[in-house]
């Protein structure tokens, strides 16, 4: 494992986290990885596939040159880093919707209804 290429990976996928507000386990879902999986990616442990670069690029709104640390110092931003972020849900928000997800449906039902009732107050 080239360990300069992980980290700066790692550092460039931090930063653009940071930028979109993100905590580590919403992108590690988003890009389908093991939050544990992505924490390691970050500290520069591991090289991601090409298939989870990818996924990074599209989530993170960055070019693969940034992840990698090839884009120019003052280089005007890639396509990828143009693209506006979708509006941030609050942590909770994305932390409850992770719960909601490992429910079966008669758990979602059910919440749903105190859900609703909550509103109602």
């Amino acid at each position: 494992m080239d360990k300069k290429l992980a980290t700066t990976i790692g550092a460039s996928a931090r930063v653009a986290r940071g930028r979109m507000e993100l905590t580590q386990a919403d992108v590690a879902e988003r890009i389908d990885v093991a939050t544990e999986v992505y924490g390691r990616l970050e500290r520069g442990g591991m090289l991601p596939s090409v298939q989870t670069l990818l996924k990074l690029c599209h989530e993170l709104h960055v070019s693969a040159d940034e992840l990698l640390g090839l884009a120019a110092q003052g280089a005007p931003p890639s396509r990828a880093s143009e693209a506006p972020p979708p509006t941030p849900e609050r942590p909770e928000v994305r932390r409850l919707l992770r719960s909601v997800r490992q429910l079966d449906p008669g758990q979602v039902k059910l919440l749903g209804l105190v859900a609703n009732a909550l509103t109602r107050r």
